[in-house]
């Protein structure tokens, strides 16, 4: 099995076979690199964690990789976090004409499930994240706060 293609263990004793502790973030998970390069590029100059969940939620539903991207974010300086509210540091913005693609095709959004004809990826260096409506990209980047 290829390196890119192995499964990532879901607890320690899988990966090592000693004791069962959760697996600790190793830096081929791409979940987590494209939850970064995210959030290194929201417009806000504050948000809600939950919204920043939110966000986070167009990359995975995993919890535990939730808490990983924000665990790392912190580490390396992308956010602060306190009392809730969480800041991000960055000033590197997306950018519509230059980091977003449009594509037609049948798709649902990623971020509320809709169907789309046209979807909306934002291009990131971590990766692409979409497809996403025209509204909900607006949403995730911080361009629309409702």
């Amino acid at each position: 099995m290829e390196a890119d293609e192995r499964e990532r263990p879901d607890t320690e004793t899988e990966a090592t076979g000693e004791e069962s502790t959760p697996a600790r973030y190793t830096h081929d998970d791409d979940r987590v690199e494209l939850g970064l390069a995210l959030l290194e590029r929201l417009e806000h100059d504050s948000l809600s964690l939950a919204d920043v969940v939110d966000r986070i939620e167009t990359v995975t539903s995993d919890p535990t990789v939730t808490r990983t991207i924000l665990d790392e974010a912190d580490l390396r300086g992308i956010i602060d976090r306190e009392d809730g509210i969480v800041r991000p540091k960055s000033r590197q913005y997306v950018r519509f004409e230059q980091d977003v693609v449009q594509r037609e095709g049948e798709f649902d959004c990623q971020r509320c499930g809709c169907g789309l004809s046209t979807g909306h990826f934002i291009t990131l260096d971590a990766g692409e994240l979409g497809p996403f409506g025209s509204s909900c990209i607006r949403k995730v980047t911080g361009r629309d706060t409702d």
